[in-house]
C-alpha cells in the first residue's frame, strides 16, 4: 500500500463534532463495507503519513506504521463510539503505532530522572527557583522563527525530548495523554517537557546569534 508524500501541516487532534457524512461512513465501516475502507485510506492516508514521519526516520517504517494504523482502525471500528472525528481517532492510532514501532525496534528513549519532588509540590505547582519555560514550541515559532524551522530544531533533540514536544506542543495532547502514550508518569512529562522547552529555546537563541 503506497501513499503520496505531503508537506508538513499543523494538524490538531481536537475532538470535533461529526457530520452526517462521517457518521454514515462509520456505519458502513462497521458493516464491513470494503469501498468505505478504501475511501478511508484514500482520504486520510497522506495525512497519517505526515503525522508518522514526525516520529519515524525510515520511510519503510513510516509505510509499515501507517498500514498498521489502518489495520488497527479496521479491527477496532466497532468499538469506536464516535465521540471525536474520524481524523482525530486515526491520528491517535497513528501516533500510538509509531511509538510502538520505536519500542519494538529497541530504540531506547533516554532515561528521564523523575525529579518532580524538586520541581513540583504535591499540588503540581512548580517550586523550582529557575523561571519556568511555560510557553510551547509553537510559541517559539511565533516569536522567533517559522514553525518549519522550529521543527528542524526539535529534530536535533534527544528522542524523548523530541517526542514530548511533538505530542504536547505540536500535536496538542494533554499531559495525561502524553504520559499514557509514552508510558511514563505525569510528573516525568512535566519535568521532561520543561527541559525540552529550555533546550529548544537555547538552540534557537544560539542559531540567532
Amino acid at each position: 500500500m503506497s501513499f503520496p508524500s505531503t508537506e508538513i501541516t499543523q494538524p490538531k487532534p481536537a475532538d470535533l463534532v461529526q457530520n452526517n457524512a462521517e457518521r454514515a461512513l462509520l456505519e458502513k465501516l462497521r458493516q464491513g463495507d470494503s469501498a468505505s475502507f478504501e475511501r478511508l485510506i484514500r482520504e486520510h492516508g497522506s495525512y497519517l503519513m505526515t503525522i508518522t514521519r514526525r516520529y519515524l526516520k525510515s520511510e519503510a517504517d513510516v509505510q509499515d506504521s501507517v498500514q498498521d494504523t489502518f489495520l488497527q482502525a479496521f479491527r477496532s471500528v466497532g468499538k469506536f463510539e464516535g465521540r471525536s472525528s474520524v481524523k482525530s481517532w486515526l491520528h491517535r492510532i497513528a501516533v500510538n503505532s509509531a511509538l510502538m514501532k520505536i519500542r519494538a525496534q529497541g530504540r531506547r528513549m533516554e532515561e528521564l530522572e523523575d525529579d518532580s519532588v524538586s520541581l513540583f509540590d504535591d499540588k503540581g505547582k512548580r517550586i523550582e527557583t529557575e523561571p519556568e519555560i511555560g510557553h510551547s514550541a509553537e510559541d517559539e515559532a511565533i516569536n522567533n522563527e517559522t514553525l518549519t524551522a522550529v521543527r528542524e530544531h526539535i529534530e536535533q533533540l534527544p528522542e524523548l525530548s523530541r517526542n514530548l514536544l511533538l505530542l504536547r506542543d505540536i500535536e496538542g495532547y494533554s499531559t495525561e495523554e502524553t504520559a499514557e502514550l509514552l508510558s511514563i508518569s505525569v510528573a516525568s512529562v512535566k519535568t521532561g517537557l520543561h527541559r525540552a522547552r529550555k533546550s529548544l529555546k537555547k538552540q534557537i537563541q544560539r542559531d540567532q546569534q
